[in-house]
């Protein structure tokens, strides 16, 4: 009987949602590898990727929103933890992580969020309001990026206050340098990259033509 009245005022277990944002223009292996690593890691029960129509710390997507929706669709296919979330594409996102936040608060108002990013895009954004996006997450974990020092993360995170700093960690994972800009260049150069993303990421860009793929390299 004492451990029935201790369930009963434990309350319900929260869900530990990821949140993964990027422009994912595309979606590569090296993103599936972060997420994954992250749930488990993490102990997360899911992953929502949210990719970005307007950022405003980076270069716009080179495809359209449809397209980037489509190639993960493709890319999360086999997982059943990963979920695509397309709040930021809609016409009343700002482009800010700090008013996203809130709106997946309400669509998933029993959950508690762990946020996932490259050091790259936290280094060499200019974040907008990083105290609030801190406030509304229980965590926020940083993937390692090739050459992003640690002095470079400690200098972003060093103005913090320390609660909030608490809430940040890096994850336990190797540098992977594949990312998206090497995923165009190579394209745009008529080269392939197939294994570099996911296979049905790359029959999608073969059947699109998308970011300059050659017929000779889709065939």
């Amino acid at each position: 009987m004492t451990g029935a009245r201790s369930a009963q005022h434990e309350g319900p277990v929260k869900m530990k949602l990821g949140i993964f944002g990027g422009t994912f223009d595309p979606i590569h292996n090296a993103h599936l590898f972060v997420a994954e690593s992250a749930r488990l890691l993490e102990g997360l029960d899911r992953v929502l990727f949210v990719p970005a129509s307007n950022q405003h710390y980076r270069d716009k997507p080179e495809a359209s929103a449809a397209h980037r929706c489509a190639m993960i669709l493709g890319a999360i296919a086999n997982n059943r933890a990963f979920e695509l979330d397309d709040t930021d594409l809609r016409p009343d996102a700002s482009g800010y992580t700090a008013d996203l936040l809130p709106k997946l608060q309400a669509k998933h108002p029993d959950a508690r969020f762990t946020f996932i990013i490259g050091a790259d895009s936290l280094v060499n954004s200019n974040w907008v309001r990083f105290d609030e996006v801190l406030e509304a997450l229980e965590r926020f974990v940083i993937a390692p990026r090739p050459g992003v020092r640690a002095d470079a993360l400690e200098r972003v995170l060093a103005a913090l206050p320390k609660h909030l700093r608490d809430r940040v960690d890096t994850l336990n994972l190797p540098e992977i340098p594949n990312s998206a800009t090497l995923v165009r260049a190579l394209l745009s150069q008529g080269r392939s990259v197939r294994y570099l993303v996911p296979e049905p990421v790359w029959q999608y860009l073969c059947s699109q033509h998308l970011y300059g793929l050659a017929n000779g390299v889709a065939h």
